[in-house]
Protein backbone atom coordinates (compact mmCIF):
# COMPACT_ATOMS: atom_id res chain seq x y z
CA UNK A 1 0.00 0.00 0.00
CA UNK A 2 1.42 3.35 -1.04
CA UNK A 3 1.13 6.00 1.61
CA UNK A 4 1.85 9.66 0.94
CA UNK A 5 3.44 11.27 3.97
CA UNK A 6 2.31 14.82 4.71
CA UNK A 7 4.13 17.60 6.48
CA UNK A 8 1.34 19.28 8.50
CA UNK A 9 3.47 22.42 8.75
CA UNK A 10 3.77 22.83 4.99
CA UNK A 11 0.35 24.47 4.61
CA UNK A 12 -3.00 24.84 6.41
CA UNK A 13 -4.51 22.50 3.81
CA UNK A 14 -1.89 19.82 4.59
CA UNK A 15 -2.54 20.26 8.31
CA UNK A 16 -6.25 19.63 7.74
CA UNK A 17 -5.53 16.49 5.72
CA UNK A 18 -3.06 15.17 8.28
CA UNK A 19 -5.54 15.73 11.08
CA UNK A 20 -8.31 13.97 9.18
CA UNK A 21 -6.03 10.97 8.55
CA UNK A 22 -4.84 10.81 12.18
CA UNK A 23 -8.40 11.04 13.51
CA UNK A 24 -9.41 8.19 11.21
CA UNK A 25 -6.44 6.00 12.06
CA UNK A 26 -6.83 6.61 15.81
CA UNK A 27 -10.23 4.92 15.48
CA UNK A 28 -8.91 2.09 13.34
CA UNK A 29 -11.06 3.03 10.35
CA UNK A 30 -10.15 2.59 6.73
CA UNK A 31 -10.71 5.36 4.21
CA UNK A 32 -13.71 3.40 2.92
CA UNK A 33 -15.23 3.23 6.41
CA UNK A 34 -14.72 6.94 7.02
CA UNK A 35 -16.08 7.77 3.57
CA UNK A 36 -19.24 5.79 4.32
CA UNK A 37 -19.74 7.54 7.65
CA UNK A 38 -19.17 11.01 6.16
CA UNK A 39 -21.12 10.49 2.94
CA UNK A 40 -18.19 10.80 0.54
CA UNK A 41 -16.27 8.47 -1.74
CA UNK A 42 -13.04 6.92 -0.48
CA UNK A 43 -11.24 8.63 -3.37
CA UNK A 44 -12.46 12.01 -2.14
CA UNK A 45 -11.34 11.29 1.43
CA UNK A 46 -7.94 10.18 0.14
CA UNK A 47 -7.55 13.38 -1.87
CA UNK A 48 -8.33 15.54 1.17
CA UNK A 49 -6.05 13.53 3.45
CA UNK A 50 -3.13 13.93 1.04
CA UNK A 51 -3.78 17.60 0.39
CA UNK A 52 -4.69 17.13 -3.27
CA UNK A 53 -8.26 18.37 -2.77
CA UNK A 54 -9.36 21.48 -0.90
CA UNK A 55 -11.75 20.64 1.98
CA UNK A 56 -15.23 22.17 1.88
CA UNK A 57 -17.39 23.52 4.69
CA UNK A 58 -19.74 20.56 4.26
CA UNK A 59 -16.86 18.10 4.62
CA UNK A 60 -15.51 19.91 7.71
CA UNK A 61 -18.91 19.81 9.39
CA UNK A 62 -19.30 16.17 8.48
CA UNK A 63 -15.93 15.42 10.06
CA UNK A 64 -16.98 17.23 13.25
CA UNK A 65 -20.13 15.11 13.34
CA UNK A 66 -18.33 11.81 12.77
CA UNK A 67 -15.44 12.50 15.16
CA UNK A 68 -17.53 14.28 17.80
CA UNK A 69 -15.53 17.50 17.66
CA UNK A 70 -18.43 19.83 16.88
CA UNK A 71 -18.75 21.07 20.47
CA UNK A 72 -15.04 21.57 21.07
CA UNK A 73 -12.89 24.67 20.64
CA UNK A 74 -10.77 23.03 17.96
CA UNK A 75 -13.33 21.96 15.37
CA UNK A 76 -12.67 20.90 11.80
CA UNK A 77 -14.93 23.77 10.77
CA UNK A 78 -12.71 26.30 12.56
CA UNK A 79 -9.68 24.82 10.83
CA UNK A 80 -11.47 25.01 7.48
CA UNK A 81 -12.26 28.68 8.04
CA UNK A 82 -8.59 29.37 8.77
CA UNK A 83 -7.70 27.75 5.45
CA UNK A 84 -10.35 29.75 3.67
CA UNK A 85 -9.17 33.02 5.16
CA UNK A 86 -5.63 32.10 4.23
CA UNK A 87 -6.34 33.35 0.69
CA UNK A 88 -7.51 36.71 2.06
CA UNK A 89 -5.34 39.59 3.12
CA UNK A 90 -4.66 40.24 6.79
CA UNK A 91 -7.47 42.16 8.42
CA UNK A 92 -10.01 41.42 5.72
CA UNK A 93 -11.94 38.60 7.45
CA UNK A 94 -12.41 40.86 10.47
CA UNK A 95 -13.52 43.70 8.19
CA UNK A 96 -16.14 41.44 6.58
CA UNK A 97 -17.58 40.75 10.02
CA UNK A 98 -18.18 44.48 10.47
CA UNK A 99 -19.42 44.84 6.88
CA UNK A 100 -22.33 42.50 7.50
CA UNK A 101 -23.52 44.69 10.41
CA UNK A 102 -22.82 48.13 8.95
CA UNK A 103 -25.61 50.68 8.51
CA UNK A 104 -23.61 52.64 5.96
CA UNK A 105 -20.87 51.46 3.59
CA UNK A 106 -18.55 53.81 1.70
CA UNK A 107 -16.29 52.30 -0.96
CA UNK A 108 -13.60 53.66 -3.25
CA UNK A 109 -12.01 51.38 -5.84
CA UNK A 110 -9.35 51.66 -8.54
CA UNK A 111 -8.95 49.40 -11.57
CA UNK A 112 -11.69 46.84 -10.88
CA UNK A 113 -15.34 47.02 -9.92
CA UNK A 114 -15.77 46.74 -6.12
CA UNK A 115 -16.46 43.18 -5.00
CA UNK A 116 -19.90 43.94 -3.58
CA UNK A 117 -20.99 45.17 -7.04
CA UNK A 118 -19.38 42.41 -9.12
CA UNK A 119 -21.43 39.95 -11.16
CA UNK A 120 -20.61 36.25 -10.62
CA UNK A 121 -19.01 36.02 -14.07
CA UNK A 122 -16.85 39.10 -13.52
CA UNK A 123 -15.71 37.79 -10.13
CA UNK A 124 -14.98 34.36 -11.62
CA UNK A 125 -12.81 35.83 -14.38
CA UNK A 126 -10.69 37.67 -11.81
CA UNK A 127 -10.31 34.54 -9.67
CA UNK A 128 -9.44 32.37 -12.69
CA UNK A 129 -6.83 34.92 -13.73
CA UNK A 130 -5.19 34.59 -10.31
CA UNK A 131 -5.14 30.80 -10.79
CA UNK A 132 -3.39 31.13 -14.15
CA UNK A 133 -0.77 33.36 -12.55
CA UNK A 134 -0.19 30.73 -9.88
CA UNK A 135 -1.26 33.11 -7.11
CA UNK A 136 -4.02 30.79 -5.82
CA UNK A 137 -5.25 27.24 -6.46
CA UNK A 138 -8.45 26.40 -8.37
CA UNK A 139 -10.01 25.36 -5.06
CA UNK A 140 -9.08 28.69 -3.48
CA UNK A 141 -10.55 30.49 -6.49
CA UNK A 142 -13.84 28.68 -5.94
CA UNK A 143 -13.79 29.60 -2.26
CA UNK A 144 -13.01 33.22 -3.12
CA UNK A 145 -16.01 33.58 -5.42
CA UNK A 146 -18.23 31.72 -2.95
CA UNK A 147 -17.09 34.01 -0.15
CA UNK A 148 -17.91 37.08 -2.26
CA UNK A 149 -21.39 35.73 -2.97
CA UNK A 150 -21.96 35.31 0.78
CA UNK A 151 -20.86 38.92 1.38
CA UNK A 152 -23.29 40.17 -1.25
CA UNK A 153 -26.15 38.10 0.18
CA UNK A 154 -25.49 39.47 3.67
CA UNK A 155 -26.42 42.94 2.41
CA UNK A 156 -29.82 41.82 1.14
CA UNK A 157 -31.88 42.25 4.29
CA UNK A 158 -34.98 43.98 5.59
CA UNK A 159 -33.06 47.18 6.28
CA UNK A 160 -30.09 47.15 3.90
CA UNK A 161 -27.19 49.50 4.57
CA UNK A 162 -26.82 52.77 2.72
CA UNK A 163 -24.07 52.24 0.13
CA UNK A 164 -22.02 55.10 -1.28
CA UNK A 165 -19.59 54.01 -3.97
CA UNK A 166 -16.98 56.05 -5.81
CA UNK A 167 -15.13 54.23 -8.58
CA UNK A 168 -12.12 55.47 -10.46
CA UNK A 169 -12.90 55.72 -14.18
CA UNK A 170 -10.43 52.87 -14.76
CA UNK A 171 -12.98 50.49 -13.21
CA UNK A 172 -15.34 50.89 -16.16
CA UNK A 173 -12.66 51.34 -18.85
CA UNK A 174 -10.57 48.27 -18.02
CA UNK A 175 -12.05 45.31 -19.97
CA UNK A 176 -12.46 42.18 -17.87
CA UNK A 177 -13.58 38.84 -19.31
CA UNK A 178 -14.46 40.04 -22.80
CA UNK A 179 -17.35 42.10 -24.10
CA UNK A 180 -20.17 39.90 -22.84
CA UNK A 181 -18.91 39.71 -19.25
CA UNK A 182 -18.01 43.40 -19.18
CA UNK A 183 -21.32 44.43 -20.73
CA UNK A 184 -23.28 42.53 -18.08
CA UNK A 185 -21.11 44.09 -15.37
CA UNK A 186 -21.77 47.61 -16.63
CA UNK A 187 -25.48 46.82 -16.70
CA UNK A 188 -25.20 45.69 -13.09
CA UNK A 189 -23.70 49.07 -12.16
CA UNK A 190 -26.57 51.03 -13.70
CA UNK A 191 -29.05 48.78 -11.90
CA UNK A 192 -27.19 49.36 -8.64
CA UNK A 193 -27.44 53.13 -9.12
CA UNK A 194 -31.24 52.86 -9.33
CA UNK A 195 -31.64 51.31 -5.88
CA UNK A 196 -33.09 53.55 -3.16
CA UNK A 197 -30.22 52.91 -0.74
CA UNK A 198 -27.30 53.59 -3.08
CA UNK A 199 -25.23 56.42 -4.53
CA UNK A 200 -22.81 55.63 -7.36
CA UNK A 201 -20.21 58.10 -8.60
CA UNK A 202 -17.29 57.96 -11.02
CA UNK A 203 -14.02 59.74 -10.26
CA UNK A 204 -12.97 60.72 -13.81
CA UNK A 205 -9.41 60.63 -15.08
CA UNK A 206 -9.37 64.40 -15.46
CA UNK A 207 -9.83 64.78 -11.70
CA UNK A 208 -6.04 64.54 -11.65
CA UNK A 209 -4.38 65.52 -8.41
CA UNK A 210 -7.74 66.25 -6.78
CA UNK A 211 -8.27 62.52 -6.22
CA UNK A 212 -7.88 62.08 -2.46
CA UNK A 213 -6.94 58.38 -2.34
CA UNK A 214 -4.23 56.51 -4.20
CA UNK A 215 -5.39 53.11 -2.96
CA UNK A 216 -8.83 51.48 -2.54
CA UNK A 217 -10.60 52.49 0.66
CA UNK A 218 -13.54 51.00 2.59
CA UNK A 219 -15.32 52.90 5.37
CA UNK A 220 -18.10 51.38 7.49
CA UNK A 221 -20.48 53.21 9.79
CA UNK A 222 -21.84 50.89 12.49
CA UNK A 223 -25.11 51.15 14.41
CA UNK A 224 -23.41 53.05 17.27
CA UNK A 225 -22.17 55.58 14.64
CA UNK A 226 -18.55 54.51 15.06
CA UNK A 227 -16.57 54.21 11.82
CA UNK A 228 -14.21 51.42 10.77
CA UNK A 229 -11.74 51.85 7.92
CA UNK A 230 -10.09 49.18 5.81
CA UNK A 231 -7.40 49.73 3.17
CA UNK A 232 -5.07 47.36 1.39
CA UNK A 233 -2.02 47.26 -0.80
CA UNK A 234 -1.06 44.42 -3.12
CA UNK A 235 0.20 42.24 -0.28
CA UNK A 236 -1.30 43.56 2.96
CA UNK A 237 -4.59 44.75 4.37
CA UNK A 238 -5.09 46.99 7.39
CA UNK A 239 -8.17 47.47 9.56
CA UNK A 240 -8.36 50.71 11.54
CA UNK A 241 -10.83 51.48 14.33
CA UNK A 242 -9.12 54.37 16.13
CA UNK A 243 -11.19 57.54 15.72
CA UNK A 244 -8.14 59.78 15.35
CA UNK A 245 -7.00 57.75 12.36
CA UNK A 246 -10.40 57.09 10.78
CA UNK A 247 -11.85 60.63 10.81
CA UNK A 248 -9.24 62.07 8.38
CA UNK A 249 -10.08 59.22 5.98
CA UNK A 250 -13.77 60.06 6.28
CA UNK A 251 -13.02 63.70 5.52
CA UNK A 252 -10.96 62.68 2.48
CA UNK A 253 -13.86 60.53 1.27
CA UNK A 254 -16.26 63.48 1.51
CA UNK A 255 -13.79 65.56 -0.50
CA UNK A 256 -13.59 62.77 -3.08
CA UNK A 257 -17.38 62.69 -3.42
CA UNK A 258 -17.46 66.46 -3.92
CA UNK A 259 -14.96 66.24 -6.80
CA UNK A 260 -16.44 63.12 -8.45
CA UNK A 261 -19.15 63.20 -11.11
CA UNK A 262 -22.77 63.32 -9.98
CA UNK A 263 -24.66 60.04 -10.05
CA UNK A 264 -26.54 61.09 -13.19
CA UNK A 265 -23.31 62.00 -14.99
CA UNK A 266 -21.67 58.81 -13.72
CA UNK A 267 -24.48 56.62 -15.05
CA UNK A 268 -24.24 58.44 -18.38
CA UNK A 269 -20.52 57.66 -18.54
CA UNK A 270 -21.18 54.00 -17.71
CA UNK A 271 -23.82 53.77 -20.43
CA UNK A 272 -21.40 55.36 -22.89
CA UNK A 273 -18.78 52.74 -21.95
CA UNK A 274 -21.45 50.08 -22.41
CA UNK A 275 -21.79 50.90 -26.11
CA UNK A 276 -19.91 48.45 -28.24
CA UNK A 277 -20.52 45.54 -25.91
CA UNK A 278 -23.17 42.94 -26.87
Amino acid sequence: MNRKELNPDSSPQAAFGARLRKSREDRGWTQEELAHRMGYSSTHISSVETGRKFPTLRLARSADRVFGTGDTLDTFERQWREIRHGVLLEGFPEYVGYEGRAVEIRLYEIGIVPGLLQTPDYARVLADSAVRRGAITPEQAAERTSFLAERQEALVRFRPPMMLVVMDESCIRRPVGGQEVMGAQLDRLTEFAELPNTVLQIAPFDMGERRTFDLPMNLLTLSDLSVVAYAESQLQGHLERETTSVLPMLTAYHQLQAEALSQAASVAMIKEARKGTP
